[in-house]
């Protein structure tokens, strides 16, 4: 498994997504996935399985070390340091971790306090109980307060990222201070299995749609996906993709698909198109 390097810690390119896999059902789906060899898991507070990830990883007898364990806090968690600090200590009772490799912000918060919140999430890196911490779902402005200002030790930002939808700008911007980009719905909820041109592209390499959507986005220097998978089948074509490579010709054909389709649009996101805070 390939891997990055960012702020001390060795991230696997190509992770695990959990979203949607609420309660027990989720643990025996996690347990397929590590068996197979996926060592890059993602979960969250909300999505209400940090236990089931949590007993797949100890059914698993994968040694802790060989794990990057990601977990986020909400955004209506983000109003007090205790506040944060209560959540994390949930999160990793959940799990039954000593300590998370990267702990991240799930959604910003319009009356969150940048500067406190970061100062909170950079004393528990400090403290040895998350080995980094990162960001999801900011836009630029943001971004450039917390890593440009505040200078906090941001060591992934993870947003939507898909064939379908443009984040050159966020690219630019973070490969210049070297910190990866990784994409959530990476298949775009689905749609990417369905896409003409991906499949095209796919018949010609005999790959899926769905390889050809994760192939293109691990090409990119930098970018890290998250896929979600429940059957073993799609688990082990997930891993596959990695062994990709597309020519000039299929990168030109997906150049030309529509890149405004962003699907995840909570009432709560923030202005993706702000320039200034």
């Amino acid at each position: 498994m390939n891997t990055i390097t960012t702020r001390g810690v060795s991230i696997p390119r190509l992770g695990f997504g959990t979203f949607r896999m609420p309660g027990g059902g989720c643990q025996p789906v996690v347990e397929s996935a590590l068996a197979l060899g996926y060592r890059h898991l993602d979960t969250a507070a909300m999505y209400e399985n940090e236990d089931a990830v949590g007993a797949a990883i100890v059914a698993s007898n994968v040694a802790r070390r060989e794990l990057f364990i990601t977990t986020k806090v909400w955004h209506d968690q983000l109003r007090t340091k205790d506040s944060i600090r209560r959540a994390f200590d949930t999160s990793i009772g959940k799990l039954k971790l000593d300590y998370v490799d990267l702990y991240m912000i799930h959604w910003p918060s319009k009356d969150m306090d940048m500067a406190i919140v970061m100062e909170t999430l950079a004393a528990l890196r400090d403290e040895g109980r998350a080995r980094a911490i990162g960001v999801c779902n900011f836009n630029l402005p943001m971004l450039r307060l917390a890593v440009d200002e505040i200078h906090a030790p941001v060591a992934s930002v993870q947003v939507e990222y898909h064939p379908f939808l443009d984040q050159s700008a966020m690219l630019a911007y973070l490969r210049e201070r070297e910190i990866p980009l990784t994409a959530y719905a990476p298949l775009a909820q689905g749609r990417a299995a369905e896409d003409e041109t991906l499949k095209r592209i796919g018949a010609k390499h005999d790959l899926s749609a769905a390889q050809v959507a994760i192939a293109w986005l691990l090409d990119q220097d930098g970018v890290i996906a998250i896929p979600k998978a429940q059957r073993p089948k799609s688990q082990q074509s997930n891993l596959d993709a990695l062994n990709v490579r597309l020519d000039d010709e299929d990168l030109a054909a997906i150049a030309g698909l529509p890149k405004d389709q962003r699907y995840v649009t909570p009432p709560f996101a923030p202005d993706w198109n702000a320039l200034t805070l």
